[in-house]
């Protein structure tokens, strides 16, 4: 005995396939009006360059003709691939991480992908493994991990997932394609600039032990005092936030010979200026001082804040683009992207350190 039909002759088996697609038309309503074959379709939906133009205009003529609106189910079915990226974050709050969320997300969107965001609160492995295992569980064609930390990245390279990733570290060797800040150079720039306006040294004031953009700053402000023959002081090692600044900064205000301090980001260099301010040092006359990130408030403190800029939605877009080129091009293996970095100057590192005459003449 037949299935029963609709009202309209068809079977019901139909009529309840439509009522799942929002009660439109599915894939074989489209290739029968197109007279078309059902992989045809499929690959009009997914952009395959083997269909003629007239092809692709006949099945997309029947799509707005049938009101068939792919859902992205079918586009899964279709192309075998769920066209949704994960993303691992780490301290999203935070400036850096969150603008290049934000780079990604609008790549993403431009290329008709969704992203599926993690924020992790802990570095441990068993946590890192944990948002593999879920977005892998979503169907994520590819992971973007934004890892500043060595023990994110040690977690990652265990977790054998076999899709693609990117990540935001150069710790990993050739495994995942990289997209980076040119940390150590960026650094460099603003402890040389220091130097030329007359200081003796320069003091540090770095990100946590164990996070690598921090490391990679250390290692390119001691890099500029070596060049410069100038004494380089242990740096003090704060946890990205302002009040850690601020801690660190009232043992540096202290020190009558600190003379100009490099902070490894703008929220810890908010505290610096404050703990000078109270110490009664004038900032950039007694004390010349440069951050790092370039914060949009930045511009705005008293006095405005000498900075090294990093183009963080630039390296959210990079890093989608280094995953397309794993899931649609021909990838280049251990593909190494590093954006450069801009010196912004402002007035709280000075134009010339009134002390550098003094020193010149004993």
């Amino acid at each position: 005995m037949g299935e029963p039909e609709d009202e309209a002759g068809g079977p019901q088996r139909v009529r309840r396939r439509r009522a799942t697609a929002g009660g439109g038309a599915v894939m074989a309503d489209v290739a029968r009006r197109a007279g078309v074959s059902g992989q045809t379709v499929s690959r009009v939906l997914n952009d395959h360059p083997r269909v003629r133009p007239e092809t692709r205009e006949r099945v997309r003529e029947a799509m707005r003709e049938l009101g068939y609106r792919p859902t992205a189910s079918a586009r899964t079915l279709a192309s075998g691939r769920s066209r949704t990226l994960g993303v691992i974050s780490f301290d999203a709050a935070r400036f850096g991480p969150a603008a290049t969320l934000a780079g990604i997300n609008e790549a993403a969107q431009e290329a008709g992908y969704l992203v599926s965001t993690i924020a992790l609160t802990a570095a441990d492995q068993a946590a890192v493994r944990g948002a593999v295992d879920r977005l892998l569980g979503q169907g994520a064609d590819g992971i973007i991990a934004i890892a500043p930390q060595r023990s994110v990245g040690e977690a990652l390279v265990e977790a054998d997932h076999g899709r693609p990733m990117v990540t935001l570290d150069k710790s990993f060797g050739a495994r995942f394609p990289v997209v980076a800040g040119d940390s150590a150079s960026g650094a460099r720039q603003a402890t040389e600039h220091l130097l030329r306006l007359g200081h003796r040294t320069v003091r540090h004031i770095a990100g946590p032990v164990g996070w690598i953009a921090a490391e990679a700053r250390v290692d390119g402000w001691r890099a500029a005092l070596k060049d410069a023959g100038a004494a380089a002081h242990e740096p003090l090692f704060g946890d990205w936030s302002a009040d850690s600044g601020y801690d660190l900064g009232r043992r540096i205000a202290h020190d009558p010979d600190a003379t100009a301090v490099f902070v490894s980001n703008d929220q810890m260099a908010v505290g610096v200026l404050r703990a000078l301010h109270e110490a009664g040092r004038r900032v950039p006359e007694d004390v010349g001082v440069i951050g790092y990130d370039d914060i949009p408030e930045a511009a705005h403190l008293l006095p405005p804040l000498t900075t090294v800029r990093t183009d963080f939605a630039e390296i959210g877009r990079r890093c989608l683009s280094l995953m397309l080129d794993q899931l649609e091009r021909t990838p280049e293996p251990g593909a190494r992207v590093t954006i450069p970095t801009e010196l912004v100057l402002r007035v709280s590192c000075g134009h010339l350190f009134r002390g550098a005459a003094r020193q010149a003449h004993g």
